[in-house]
Formats: C-alpha cells, structure tokens, sequence
C-alpha cells in the first residue's frame, strides 16, 4: 500500500475521547479529516514560530526584499504582521494550512489558438479561469471553522486568509509540512504539482504541528532545473528563490495601476490576467492531477450587450476585452479574480495584447483591431489612450509616439 504523507493524510490512531476534551494531536487528526471533508485536498498544521521561538526563515529575509523595491507598488506588502503570525492574532499557537488543486483542463498545449486571420485572442492566467478562489476558498473556510467551534469545547479565536491578509501563505504551507519552495517561490507539493490554492487559519488552539519536532520541511526537490527562470520573458528572477515582483507579468497585469514601462510591452505577449509560464513548464506540473471542482472550470460570460453570445475565458478574443465598458466589465467579472486588475487595468493590458498579436495585415481582423486601437486611443482615459497608441505604432511598424505623461 502506497505511504501518506502525515500532512495529507489525517489517521485516527485510536478513538477520539467522548467526554469532549481532545488532545493536541487529536484535534489535529480532527481537524485534517474535516478539511477532507469540506473539500480540501491538502491539510496540515504549523505552529506560528519554530521551536526556538523564532520566526521562520523565509519570513525573517522578508524586510530585505522589500528594501530592494521587489514588491513595487504592493504597498500592503509592508505590513510589519507579515513578517511575524504571532503579530495577526493575539494568543496565537496554530497555523492550520489547507490546499486546494486548481488544475482544470485543458492543460497550456491544449490551449485554442486563432489563426493569423482570425480575431486575436488573450491569456487569462489558470487562477481566473473559473470562480473567484478568493471567495471559494473563503467558504470552505469559514465551514471548518465553524465545525471546530461546534466539537471544540473549550472558548478559542480563529481567523481565515486566503490572499486576504497579512500572512505568506505558502511560507505557512512549507512549515506544515504540504510541499517545498520552489525556484519560481511558488509552493510545490509532490502529488499535486504547484496548481494548489492555499489558505490559512490563525488560531489560538494548540495543535500538534504536522512535522515532528525536530523534523525539517520537505526536501527541496528542484534539483538543478532552472526551467522556471529561463522561460520567463521579462526575467523576473534576480536570482533564484526570489522574485522581483516589478518584472513580473502577473503582477505588471493585475497589482500595477497606471502606466506599464514600455521595457516589458512587447515580452507580456497575449498576457491579460496573469501569466503561468514558470508553472507550465515545470516537471512537477506534467502530471498534476486534473482538479474535479466546477468552480474552477473555465466559466462562460454573458457577451454584453448581446446577451444571446457567451465567450469562455478561456483564451477569449482580446477585441471583446478591449470594447468593455466599465459597467460591463463589472457585470461580465461578477464573481471572477479578474475584477482584481480593474477595467482601466484590464483594457490597457487588452490594448498591449493587440500590439503584440500577429493578425494578418490584410484579414478584416486587421482592420477591425486598428479601428478599435485608435477609437482607443481618443478616448478620455489616458493610460489606456497611451496604450492603445503604443499597439497602433507597433502594428504599423512604425516608432512609438511619445508617452503621455501622467
């Protein structure tokens, strides 16, 4: 019978006590087979310091690499609780981190092209495919913590956090033992591959961690790829293990507000919402498992105002993203991470995404994308104008006009 992963797999060793009062490491046990239950593929607990009483590792270079300007506009970022769980939660004792795959099909091969005379189409990173995993996650959060209210006796306080607070979820999710760092910094998980949403409950219960005492983390398996960090087309990588969030195009589509430097234009390609270069081409990614949630499945959109038409957002035509009004945009991204990069946001990086493309000059695609492009580049809105004339100058072969300033 194949091994488990003590951080996957929660056994009850022996019957749970039945006058209430249950052990650290039972509540632990508890606490993994209803995260199970509620829809959690991974489950494990982390105290919120090591054993010695500091904090971990990784948390403690993080002021260094907010000192070299790596989290560029992400001024949230330098909330000083990041650097230390101990700081979210009075009281606190337990990390309890969960996963979640969010691998739907189809994987990045797979993905529908458009031919060079066909109206050009978009990426829409894998995260935003489906439901927004802020609010799925959320829930099932919220579920457990309510599970532990009702069969914990005594009074504690829990907080959950998924990309909501001041904590590093993936930092919280090595130390419980769910996967290892990877040289892109995303968290890799041996069975699940990195497509893994991650949240965090910060509570006052004291929990017996997943890890042993004295037991490290799991091993760091990357080995000397480097794959990662020589596919990605802004070289976002200073370094191994670090990021510089101003390259990359996940954050120069979603967190940037205003302009984006003309330096990265041309290498975000047909990126909108996010980017999942380094991931695509991991080794540990080949064979993830396909998650089963419909949440997470590339939804449809109601194409407004022709209500009869739904396009997925899976690779959808960029001239359908660039002629969004605000209120549509709003309407269509109900429910959806893309409303996180905002209509400005969205349309600009739609206007970068046309410049980039390879439509055929004499397709009637062309045309429509051109007229589109200088109908944008009238309008009020001056990021997306400047933008929008940037595609137009590239598309003509000609040199780029000067920037409007901002």
């Amino acid at each position: 019978m194949e091994q488990k992963s003590r951080c996957e797999v929660f056994y009850l060793a022996r019957p749970l006590r039945h006058d209430g009062v249950m052990t650290p490491a039972e509540r632990t046990r508890w606490i993994g087979e209803r995260a199970r239950a509620v829809g959690f593929d991974l489950c494990g607990v982390a105290p919120v310091s090591t054993e010695d009483g500091q904090g971990f590792e990784e948390l403690g270079r993080f002021s260094e690499w907010l000192a070299r300007g790596y989290a560029g506009e992400m001024k949230y970022l330098h909330d000083p609780r990041r650097s230390d769980p101990r700081l979210v939660l009075d009281g606190a004792e337990s990390l309890i981190v969960v996963g979640l795959n969010y691998n739907s099909a189809p994987r990045a091969n797979e993905l529908p092209g458009a031919a060079d005379t066909e109206s050009p189409r978009g990426w829409i990173s894998r995260y935003a495919w489906g439901d927004d995993y802020h609010e799925v996650l959320q829930g099932k959060l919220k579920t457990l913590i309510a599970e532990m209210h009702a069969r914990f006796q005594e009074p504690f306080e829990a907080r959950a956090y998924t990309d909501t607070g001041p904590i590093i979820e993936r930092v919280a999710a090595k130390y419980a033992g769910l996967g290892w760092l990877a040289k892109n910094t995303c968290l890799i998980n041996s069975k699940l591959g990195s497509w893994v949403f991650l949240g965090v409950v910060v509570t006052t219960l004291a929990l017996e961690p997943s890890l042993a005492a004295g037991s490290p983390p799991p091993a760091d398996l990357c080995g000397n790829c480097t794959r990662c960090l020589d596919a990605c087309p802004t070289q976002a990588f200073p370094e191994p293990y670090v990021l510089d969030a101003r390259r990359c195009i996940s954050y120069l589509t979603i967190e940037l507000r205003g302009t984006v430097p003309e330096e990265f234009r041309g290498q975000m390609g047909s990126a909108v919402i996010g980017c999942d270069i380094c991931q695509d081409v991991c080794p540990w990614n080949r064979k993830a498992p396909i998650t089963a949630p419909t949440a997470f499945q590339p939804r449809e959109a109601i194409r407004i105002p022709k209500a009869e038409i739904r396009v997925s957002l899976l690779a959808p035509e960029l001239e359908w993203l660039a002629s969004l009004s605000q209120q549509e945009f709003s309407a269509v991204f109900r429910g959806s991470a893309v409303k996180r990069a905002k209509w400005q946001g969205l349309v600009r990086n739609a206007c970068i995404a046309l410049g980039n493309s390879t439509v055929n000059r004499d397709s009637p695609a062309f045309s429509r994308v051109i007229r589109l492009l200088e109908s944008l580049s009238s309008l009020g809105d001056l990021i997306i104008s400047d933008h929008a004339r940037w595609a137009l100058a590239r598309l003509s072969g000609s040199s780029r006009a000067a920037p409007v300033s901002t």
